[in-house]
């Protein structure tokens, strides 16, 4: 299991890094999630971080309409291409190919869905998959013991679909082992 940045000026150039890298502007929801996503940063102190980057001027805000829109300004980039930080090489570039398949999912319009039934045994079966376009890219059953299993299965995968397939990417690739003992 990776660190969690502690270090403030480490998680805004981390901040600062991915936006830069990213390359366009986003609403704070999306930002908040490529950021806390991996579990490299809490989201208190992602928060606290970006209302600093915000105010030192690293970050502007724009507003279309309704949407308020963050990019990365000028000065950022000059801060993210060259202030050194203790986060490895290999965290920045797993946390921004985890950002933008994110930002991808989103964007591709993924739809997701999810079927259950009750069996037999008294357990119930667990159907989810996501399809984009007309391509079903994921589909997993699973079998629970109980209601309250499958209720918190079907919420995890309605509010998270993103990272529930990234998992299954990890640990069908073997990038993710720790699961097994």
């Amino acid at each position: 299991m990776q660190r969690q940045l502690k270090d403030k000026n480490d998680i805004k150039i981390f901040i600062l890094y991915l936006l830069r890298n990213i390359g366009y502007p986003l609403d704070f929801d999306n930002i908040n999630d490529i950021v806390v996503q991996d579990g490299v940063v809490g989201y208190f102190d992602f928060a606290d971080c970006f209302a600093e980057l915000l105010d030192t001027g690293n970050i502007a805000e724009d507003r279309i309409g309704n949407e308020c829109l963050y990019r990365i300004t000028d000065q950022g980039i000059h801060v993210a291409d060259n202030l050194q930080s203790n986060i490895l090489n290999a965290i920045r570039e797993k946390s921004l190919k985890s950002a933008l398949r994110l930002l991808s999912f989103k964007k591709k319009g993924s739809r997701i869905k999810h079927e259950s039934q009750p069996l037999a045994n008294g357990g119930y079966r667990l159907t989810c998959s996501i399809v984009e376009e007309r391509e079903e890219i994921m589909k997993i059953s699973v079998f629970l013991d109980n209601k309250a299993q499958l209720d918190k299965m079907e919420y995890n995968f309605e509010k998270n679909p993103e990272v529930v397939y990234r998992g299954v990417l990890a640990l069908l690739s073997g990038e993710i082992n720790y699961l097994v003992n």
